[in-house]
């Protein structure tokens, strides 16, 4: 298992478009993707591989989010998807 953690850039968060890219990105991959938000009351998790449990984590501009990646091809899962986001997601 590794994980890393990132910063949303882009100015609307992980709405549905983006969102559908990160998920897009996610199912390339064999190993589990999790991401975890923090917030002041509780932890959010999502799967990533999921455009619904994605958006259901409320993921907006400026907010840090935790990747989490087991499987196979953890590595290269984490850095995909950080590098993703680092680019703005699309945007």
């Amino acid at each position: 298992m590794v994980n890393g953690t990132v910063r949303i850039k882009n100015p609307t968060g992980l709405h549905l478009r983006p969102a559908g890219l990160f998920c897009k990105t996610a199912m390339q991959f064999d190993s589990k993707i999790t991401i975890r938000k923090k917030t002041k009351y509780e932890d959010v998790t999502a799967n990533a591989k999921s455009v619904l449990s994605v958006l259901g984590a409320c993921i907006k501009s400026g907010d840090e989010i935790e990747i989490i990646c087991e499987g196979s091809d953890e590595e290269q899962a984490l850095k995909g998807m950080t590098e993703l986001v680092q680019d703005g997601i699309g945007e």
